[in-house]
């Protein structure tokens, strides 16, 4: 069965028939967040306005009883298709749970083009966001040599550095996850951010162990002084895209640099993978002094690459009334979390 609107048909294919170009999109991610409420919804879509058929993964999930939500986080829909998303998802909603309140699109369309929010037609810009909507992309085309040469001055000093000050970096697989978490802890304690249990990082790489045909390799680098771990990284490769995912370290040993070793290191194994891009996932908007993860933006941005600023998540109310009250209710979390709760 297919569902033609506005001369674009949709039709429901199986998980193992889906093939996306995206780590968010991707049979993989479908079965990660599986374990952990989420059901996958996996559709091809074709429009005249396409040249080619698109594989779209759309997440369902409950909030409440009888509330959910849908989300297609990262959809590989062609540029300047910003006007079809209202008519999509209509055609999708016909598939989706009758008590789906919202269809939210995460879009990881740059702001500069066609495809801007002045293009979107029909949708109402969420109140939250999810995936990061600022990042650094690093090509990974270049020479080594190129590369080193295209970050800024004290980014690729600080990576010698730590070779000269002997930081040695492995690559371990999921035997190193213990000692990696330890230093997560720590990390999130210094930081004040929220984590997730350790059994979901060990869920990733047992995932791509059992699922080899996904297409996702995994890699989690740890950074050593005289055989002490003092920081490490999870990179994961699809589709020829690297992606920077998560990063520990110790609140000892900082002065010797470990982080950029492990980010150069994440680089060149990609690019030895045969990946095209690097993605070091989020940054603030702005080179602001004033904002908390300022450091952050000059850390990312100190290997060089492109900034890019992502139209980021859209919504589709479904059931309009009930949508407008999750939406103020993700308002007033948001308002609690990084205006109120700062305040105290």
């Amino acid at each position: 069965m297919s569902v033609n609107t506005d001369t674009i048909e949709v039709r429901p294919i199986p998980l193992d028939s889906f093939e996306g170009d995206r780590l968010l999109q991707s049979r993989f991610w479908a079965r990660l967040k599986g374990l952990y409420g989420w059901k996958a919804f996996t559709f091809r879509v074709t429009t005249v306005s396409w040249k080619a058929p698109v594989s779209i993964l759309v997440l369902y999930r409950h909030f409440m009883p009888g509330a959910a939500i849908a989300y297609a986080p990262h959809p590989s829909l062609p540029s300047g298709s910003g006007a079809l998303l209202a008519p999509l998802s209509r055609a999708l909603k016909e598939y989706l749970p009758y008590d789906t309140l919202l269809l939210r699109w995460d879009l990881p369309w740059p702001l500069d083009t066609d495809s801007g929010s002045a293009a979107i037609e029909g949708l109402l810009p969420a109140p939250v966001d999810i995936q990061p909507p600022n990042t650094v992309l690093i090509d990974l085309h270049p020479d080594e040599d190129q590369l080193l040469s295209e970050m800024k001055s004290k980014t690729r000093y600080n990576v010698r550095l730590a070779s000269r000050k002997g930081v040695e970096v492995s690559s371990e697989g999921v035997g190193g996850l213990s000692t990696w978490y330890d230093l997560y802890r720590e990390t999130a304690e210094r930081d004040r951010i929220a984590i997730h249990p350790e059994s979901y990082y060990r869920s990733l790489f047992r995932l791509v162990k059992e699922h080899p045909q996904d297409g996702v390799e995994l890699e989690l680098l740890m950074a050593r002084t005289e055989g002490r771990a003092i920081a490490g990284i999870i990179v994961s490769r699809f589709a020829g895209k690297a992606t920077y995912l998560y990063g520990a370290s110790s609140n000892r040993d900082r002065n010797l640099m470990p982080a950029y070793a492990l980010q150069w290191r994440a680089m060149t194994d990609a690019k030895a993978s045969g990946c095209v891009s690097y993605d070091l996932f989020g940054i603030p908007p702005a080179d602001d002094p004033s904002h908390p993860m300022h450091g952050l933006y000059r850390f990312k941005t100190g290997f060089g690459g492109t900034i890019l600023h992502r139209l980021g998540p859209w919504d589709y109310p479904l059931r309009s009334i009930r949508a407008g009250g999750y939406r103020s209710l993700e308002r007033l979390r948001r308002w609690y979390f990084l205006e109120y709760k700062k305040r105290k």
